[in-house]
């Protein structure tokens, strides 16, 4: 398959140098807020210890992995300093605020920021997150594929990939609601698969899904059994692959290192290319906060260890993005790559 050239290239530098994504999270912006205002006892998190923490994942993740995952607030203006030019660059679009309804969420664009702005400012890829589920209203369900299919027009506009996410939530009547970035244990896997096949469809221009398990993460049974929950589990993963039309990749939603190994295990033989995970691999390091050398420790001997052991899964069992199905048989090429390619690329319109 013909690729244009900025979305091929953003896609080669979020990947290793065998086409395996291995990409670190550190754009989370609730989460971290939540844990800084308990570890100091205060009601709001102060912007320089939120910044600081996600300079030292940075610094002491970023060389595992082939990309980070930063956001406009703290993660870019505090750390970028500190991310190597060897590596990848994603973005984050969405605002972390989102709208509660009795039926759905409706998200949006972090405000003063934008496509064009990532790309200015030297990323290789878009993310966004978008809040969805099959069975909301109908006027959620159409505000979110409109909210999506602007962002992926303007990611061909500007000709950068777009790493598309999705999470299934809980409505506010549901038992153990929550407006946390955290997995639903009452989740279904028909919603997680149902949710995919709508983005599936072309007019919301995604390079690069960011998954969920089909399962929560602690229902998700030992990869090396041999029985029949297994190879149940196995098939709903199977059924990602099928749906999905571009190269894929796991998150974390916080999920136990021990639960994501699992999850990651079955991803990678369904057909998966990788991972854009964070909580996974640091949440348990950042607890040390506000002790700075603690966390620093942490980082460096839980943290490091664990993203080099799941790099490693990744190497032997992920399948490289330039092998998946929509770049069969060669693997991707470069669209109009010949005497008239100055003529035909069109770039910004």
């Amino acid at each position: 398959m013909n690729v244009s050239a900025g979305k091929l290239w953003g896609l080669r530098r979020l990947a290793d140098d065998q086409g395996i994504f291995k990409m670190v999270a550190v754009d989370q912006r609730p989460p971290i807020k939540d844990l800084v205002k308990a570890a100091r006892g205060s009601s709001e998190a102060d912007y320089d210890d939120v910044a600081l923490v996600k300079r030292l994942l940075v610094e002491e993740l970023a060389d595992g992995a082939s990309a980070m995952l930063l956001d406009p607030h703290f993660a870019y203006p505090k750390a970028i300093d500190v991310v190597s030019p060897r590596q990848g660059l994603l973005l984050t679009l969405e605002d972390s605020v989102f709208v509660e309804t009795e039926r759905g969420r409706l998200s949006s664009s972090i405000d003063d920021w934008s496509v064009e702005k990532i790309r200015r400012v030297g990323g290789d890829a878009v993310k966004v997150l978008a809040w969805y589920r099959p069975d909301a209203d109908q006027a959620v369900r159409e505000q979110q594929q409109e909210f999506v299919a602007r962002i992926g027009d303007e990611c061909r506009r500007y000709d950068i990939p777009f790493l598309f996410e999705l999470l299934v939530y809980s409505f506010p009547g549901d038992d153990q609601h929550t407006t946390g970035y955290v997995e639903q244990p009452q989740k279904r896997s028909d919603h997680v698969l149902e949710s995919v096949a709508t983005f599936a469809a072309p007019e919301y221009g995604i390079d690069v899904f960011k998954l969920e398990s089909p399962l929560p993460a602690a229902d998700i049974p030992d990869p090396a059994d041999d029985d029949t929950r297994t190879a149940a589990t196995q098939s709903l993963f199977n059924e990602i692959d099928r749906l999905s039309p571009v190269p894929w990749v796991m998150l974390s939603a916080g999920a136990s290192q021990g639960d994501f190994t699992n999850i990651l295990t079955y991803a990678f033989r369904a057909g998966a290319s990788g991972f854009l995970a964070g909580r996974a691999i640091w949440w348990e390091a950042l607890k040390a906060f506000p002790d700075i050398a603690a966390t620093k420790e942490a980082l460096r001997t839980d943290s490091a260890p664990y993203l080099a052991g799941i790099n490693a899964l990744a190497e032997r069992e992920a399948l490289p993005f330039t092998k998946h199905r929509a770049f069969a048989p060669d693997g991707p090429s470069l669209a109009d790559a010949d005497a008239s390619f100055r003529h035909s690329y069109g770039g910004i319109d």
